[in-house]
């Protein structure tokens, strides 16, 4: 199984990506192990969703990340 997570950053942004862990991942982003969230620390998990494949999964964050996927996200997850 994988995941696309959101997490809400110490600045009040969202953090979107993706993991077949995501308990791993986000301890690891609490860690300072993953440069992009590193200095907007605490990370709180919002919302996630578990898809089949990385392929699928890869293709959610992207679309999470652009514009229109963004506010969807945002309206129907966060």
């Amino acid at each position: 199984m994988w995941y696309v997570y959101f997490l809400e950053l110490s600045n009040n942004s969202i953090y979107i990506g993706f993991s077949n862990n995501l308990k791993q991942r986000v301890t690891a982003h609490n860690d300072k192990r993953v440069p992009a969230t590193a200095a907007l620390l605490p990370a709180k998990l919002k919302s996630y969703i578990a898809v089949e494949t990385r392929e699928k999964a890869m293709s959610l964050e992207k679309y999470f990340k652009l514009g229109s996927g963004r506010a969807f996200a945002k309206k129907r997850f966060l």
